[in-house]
């Protein structure tokens, strides 16, 4: 939700807690509005959940897209709770993490949390809509960085990562080079 005074999203503090997690851990990371949040974020979160051997997936509920209108824009709390109620899952976490470390992009998300968790494994589930933006230039240097965690791909065929080479639904025209082998079979 937006503070009227501030302009800043707010959320109770316990949804933007770092969820827990043992070092060593292989986390997939599934960002996104969730607006509304509904069955096919469900199936990504448990195929990457599953065919990426994950030890748990954080949904990273965003306060506000940067790359989204927000006229229709439900409340951060709103979106936390749907999320929530879709990822009952002792593996799933909903957080609103993002809130807290003040990042509207994915690039920085990601920096915050590896320096804050080096000891952790990230993987990136990333939705159509991020990747439909990768091809517009529109990422707020999201594929700018070029790091080992795997990125795989959704709704369409969420996958695995390295092994597999750009065959897949989404076209290779656009996709930095470093990231097509990343993509989905």
């Amino acid at each position: 939700m937006t503070s009227s005074a501030t302009g800043r999203f707010e959320a109770d503090p316990s949804w933007t807690r770092l969820p827990h997690a043992e070092p060593g851990n292989r986390i997939g990371l599934f960002g996104g509005s969730f607006n509304p949040a509904h069955s096919g974020h469900r199936l990504v979160a448990e195929t990457a959940l599953n065919r990426l051997k994950l030890d748990q997936v954080w949904w990273l509920v965003t306060p506000g897209n940067p790359l989204k209108d927000h006229s229709d824009l439900a409340p951060l709390s709103q979106r936390l709770e749907q999320a929530a109620a879709l990822a009952r899952h002792p593996r799933m976490k909903v957080t609103a993490i993002e809130a807290r470390l003040r990042t509207a992009y994915t690039a920085e998300t990601l920096a915050r949390l590896k320096g804050l968790r080096p000891d952790l494994s990230f993987a990136w589930i990333m939705g159509r809509t991020i990747s439909q933006a990768s091809t517009a230039g529109r990422t707020g240097g999201a594929f700018s960085i070029r790091s080992p965690s795997p990125w795989s791909t959704g709704p369409a065929r969420p996958c695995h990562h390295s092994m597999h080479r750009q065959q897949g639904p989404l076209p290779a025209t656009g996709w930095p080079k470093w990231m097509r082998r990343w993509r989905c079979p």
